[in-house]
């Protein structure tokens, strides 16, 4: 075990290479139309083995922390789904974030990176954190580049896929080239989408049923063989701040912050480190729609990649049925989507064996670990379940109003 609970780096590049066996990464990996493939890579950083190579040295080296205890893999662990499973991440000195770890299995099919969209590459992305006082705590790029541009393996290795000296844009690209093999889209549901009707039990296919009709998933989770992430790559507030949070006062107190100082930089410090990281994609856009919201989650692989929800309060995927069956919480900027959706424990139970028929292939022993962890969890708490909302015998702002 290493720092921060994550496991060592050596041990996870052992896993890593028993999950991606190498491969040509100047073509599209296996299943995907080579010409959709090249629509998800940037000009100027095409895909080449040396540039992989490069990145994936600096996703697992935690010399580009201040303190030397973090990578990018502290928090996006390869043996827990390539996030830290944890509710909020935990970054140098011991400090904790606010928002929950994504995953990096692929995010290189999403349209903004970040959970509030702030990034609009992957590239651009993976620098971020770098710079983030309470995720790996250099004060600047150049910092960052200090603390690795002495050592001549990487030396080597940036003049090898970049044709330059180390230094902080190509340290970004690189990492967002070893970040788009990590494509893991090869479920017991893709086999069934593609016509193996075994490939998932009765219940999963109830569970996908109920999903693109009364339970009205797919508004927000498309789910198709074109579009396997199960996101919309929208934002939307589904109330989960809704229930500590006062947004009109945050809002203002945001708007005030990012006056006094507009640069990246403390944009990033809002994002992680104050309750202003509840205002989500506000904080970029300053649209009042966009209060509270945050970016649709993918679900490929949704069954490994918990707690859930921007702030990882929701621990288990029958917690995230319950907030949604019962509308979620309500508040004045709630997604008009958002309604009670009347679903019987049954139903749940059969979307939920649904959503756990997501996980690739590869991961299915850590899938089996957590329905069954997740099921104990459900069968001991439901903390978050309302059949009241949820099957509208009361209706929201009800207790409010009343006083309660």
């Amino acid at each position: 075990m290493a720092e921060h609970g994550a496991a060592s780096m050596d041990y996870q590049l052992a896993e890593l290479t028993k999950l991606l066996p190498e491969r040509d990464v100047t073509v599209a990996p296996p299943g995907f139309d080579p010409v959709v493939w090249q629509a998800f890579i940037p000009e100027g950083n095409e895909m080449t083995p040396e540039r992989v190579e490069l990145g994936k040295k600096l996703y697992f080296d935690k010399r580009l922390s201040r303190d030397g205890t973090v990578s990018c893999a502290t928090c996006h662990d390869v043996t827990r789904g390539f996030t830290d499973q944890r509710r909020v991440s935990e970054g140098i000195h011991r400090q904790f974030g606010r928002r929950n770890a994504p995953t990096t299995m692929n995010a290189v099919l999403l349209q903004t990176l970040f959970l509030d969209g702030r990034a609009p590459t992957l590239d651009h992305q993976a620098r971020l954190p770098i710079i983030n006082p309470i995720e790996m705590g250099f004060p600047d790029g150049a910092a960052a580049v200090k603390a690795i541009a002495g050592d001549p393996e990487y030396q080597r290795l940036f003049r090898a896929a970049y044709g330059a000296d180390v230094n902080y844009e190509s340290l970004g690209h690189a990492i967002g080239a070893f970040e788009r093999t990590l494509v893991f889209t090869h479920s017991p549901f893709s086999r069934f989408l593609s016509g193996d009707e075994n490939a998932i039990s009765a219940d999963a296919k109830a569970g996908w049923r109920l999903f693109n009709e009364k339970a009205r998933c797919v508004t927000c989770h498309p789910m198709n063989l074109s579009n396997p992430l199960g996101s919309d790559n929208r934002f939307h507030n589904i109330g989960v701040s809704a229930r500590h949070q006062d947004f009109e006062q945050l809002a203002r107190t945001g708007l005030k912050a990012l006056a006094e100082d507009p640069t990246e930089q403390k944009l990033e410090e809002i994002a992680l480190n104050t309750d202003m990281s509840e205002l989500g994609r506000f904080m970029v856009t300053k649209n009042r729609s966009d209060i509270g919201a945050f970016r649709t989650s993918m679900l490929l692989n949704i069954g490994i990649t918990q707690p859930y929800m921007h702030d990882g309060t929701l621990e288990t995927l029958w917690d995230v049925m319950d907030h949604y069956n019962k509308g979620g919480e309500p508040n004045a900027f709630l997604d008009g989507a958002m309604e009670p959706l009347a679903l019987d424990d049954g139903e749940i139970d059969q979307i939920v064996a649904f959503l756990f028929s997501l996980t690739d292939d590869r991961f299915s022993a850590q899938n089996q670990q957590q329905l069954e962890t997740q099921y104990d969890k459900a069968q001991a708490n439901r903390p978050f379940r309302d059949d009241e909302l949820a099957f509208r015998q009361k209706i929201a702002f009800e207790d409010r109003i009343s006083g309660k």
